[in-house]
């Protein structure tokens, strides 16, 4: 039903809004506060009643495409609603109505709005949409694992377990699909009467006849299996929203945090599975979520997704369309993958550092600024690590693809990286390929003139080695590649900072030594406190460019 969206902001500052042409899933994902619930309420809204709400932030338009002609009949036949005890349907009339209001048609008129819902969208969102749009959150997913009525099976079914008692195929469908999960197979139970009950077996039933029977046999098979109330939370609502997709009528899903109360493994199956269900009877999932297990799981289901990133920071906020290829680099690539690259869709900023050692150290820098000094701390950002300063550039330059500040930390013997190394670590930061030139011109002069010194740059201070002048001309290269995020260590490498503590070692040895020193308890005499300089003062740096609204390096 939904065939486009029209959001108020774009991939960047003053860009044009995303318009988004709609496919059968489409996921939000950023940072915490970024609008990826509201967004979801802003949709239910519009689908509910056919009017947009002039305080919606993020929504700046739906559209919605009518029912095809080979389905029309079907969808009206289904429509028709029973005469309200009020009163009787006038001749030539029938009832249909959802949630909010109850409307009185001829079955030509309705047909015309269901083809053609631009012709009155209020209607249709009223009398068919608002009743076909589904909004999950925490307690309502689970609930629909509840016992539902068995209902008159003279009659069409009404509800989503009536379709799947009476649908042999939709209902083995729900079974594969749990049993895949859990090892245990969906039956509904139907021994209560009146009752439909959802109940996960050790086997399978061999026939038909002994799930939907209430003959002995088929007591004894469901007194054996059990009850899905005394399983957990992740599994209701992982089966409901399975049977719900798979046996029931909703056309738009709404999902809040699909991945609650699910293990990666099984967030991931939901995704994958959900977006089957999509793509095969036409609905349209849209889902807010904080894991990348759900995302693999929509992504590598082969159904068309959308993936859209929000993010809100300073009264600034922008969406972005990820690009599927992009994506699946990051899942296919080993190096990505083993390195969680994909969790930085979720987190505000990334910083990418060369080694595990760096990754660490850095990370405990900006704890300890976030809580003792957050004017140069960097909240919700999420630290990897590359396997050296070669592949550092192999994670950015992905992840700034998508939209995401992805900072690079680099020791500071990157000087002698010519060629390719420094143009590709260049490139991955969209440095502009005239200005690498020049770049790359300055850094081979610096390099030139720290050998000239005969010493050591990562061991002896790295350009503080360097006469006046050209320790000015190294400080204005590592200050033009700062620009674009990449972040040179000025003093040499990992174990050139905190000097005075004394930390000895190298690499892993080098930093429990000196986390050692730094103390652990904050109400310690010993506890290391951020100052105003050495490596405080350059994650203040760091900070400066990833929440820097207008920071360049950042495809748009």
């Amino acid at each position: 039903m939904i065939s486009s969206f029209h959001l108020k902001f774009g991939r960047a500052p003053g860009l044009v809004g995303e318009r988004v042409e709609a496919t059968p899933v489409t996921v939000f994902v950023g940072p915490n506060n970024s609008g990826k619930s509201k967004v979801l309420s802003e949709i239910a809204q519009y689908c509910d009643s056919g009017v947009k709400n002039a305080s919606d932030v993020i929504l700046e338009n739906l559209e919605l495409r009518g029912i095809a002609n080979d389905r029309i009949d079907r969808v009206v036949e289904s429509m028709q609603a029973a005469v309200l005890p009020t009163g009787l349907t006038r001749i030539g009339h029938i009832q249909v109505g959802g949630r909010r209001a109850r409307y009185e048609v001829t079955p030509d008129w309705l047909r015309r709005v269901l083809e053609n819902p631009t012709s009155a969208i209020e209607l249709f969102c009223g009398c068919f949409l608002s009743s076909r749009t589904l909004k999950l959150d925490g307690s309502s997913r689970i609930a629909l694992a509840n016992p539902q009525a068995l209902g008159d099976l003279l009659k069409p079914p009404q509800s989503s377990f009536q379709v799947l008692f009476q649908d042999d195929e939709r209902r083995k469908e729900v079974r594969r699909i749990v049993a895949d999960a859990f090892g245990l197979y969906f039956v509904l139970d139907p021994t209560n009467a009146g009752q439909l009950r959802i109940r996960l077996a050790s086997r399978a039933p061999l026939t038909d006849l002994e799930e939907r029977g209430i003959h002995r046999e088929a007591v004894k098979f469901h007194a054996a299996a059990q009850s899905i109330d005394a399983l957990s939370d992740g599994v209701k609502a992982f089966v409901g929203i399975i049977a719900e997709l798979i046996g029931g009528d909703p056309q738009v899903v709404l999902i809040d945090e699909p991945e609650a109360f699910l293990h990666p493994s099984l967030a991931f199956k939901l995704g994958y599975e959900v977006s089957r269900a999509a793509l095969s009877s036409g609905k349209r999932i849209l889902a807010s979520t904080h894991s990348s297990s759900f995302v693999m799981g929509c992504v590598q289901s082969g159904a068309p997704v959308n993936i859209i990133r929000l993010t809100y920071r300073g009264g600034v906020a922008t969406a972005r369309v990820l690009p599927s290829g992009e994506l699946l680099e990051l899942m296919r690539n080993p190096l990505l993958r083993s390195t969680g690259v994909l969790e930085g869709l979720f987190y505000e900023f990334v910083v990418v550092t060369e080694s595990d050692a760096d990754r660490a150290f850095y990370r405990e820098v900006n704890e300890r600024l976030v809580h003792l000094k957050p004017e140069w701390g960097i909240p919700n950002c999420l630290f990897i690590n590359a396997q050296n300063k070669q592949t550092v550039r192999t994670i950015i330059r992905p992840l700034r693809n998508l939209g995401i500040p992805a900072v690079g930390i680099v020791d500071v013997d990157v000087l002698k990286e010519g060629g390719s190394v420094w143009t590709d670590l260049l490139g991955s930061a969209y440095v502009p390929e005239l200005q690498r030139n020049s770049l790359a011109t300055l850094r081979a002069a610096v390099n030139r003139a720290v050998e000239a010194t005969g010493r050591n740059m990562k061991r002896d201070g790295g350009i503080a080695v360097l006469s006046a002048t050209d320790h000015e001309a190294a400080r204005n290269l590592f200050k033009q590649v700062a620009e674009y995020g990449i972040f040179v260590v000025p003093c040499g490498e990992l174990e050139s900072w905190l000097k005075a503590l004394g930390a000895t070692g190298h690499g892993p040895s080098w930093l429990v030594d000196l986390f050692a020193k730094m103390g652990e308890d904050p109400e310690s005499a010993g506890y290391l406190k951020p100052s105003t300089d050495d490596v405080w003062l350059f994650m203040s740096e760091v900070k400066g460019w990833v929440t820097n609204p207008m920071r360049q390096g950042i495809p748009t």
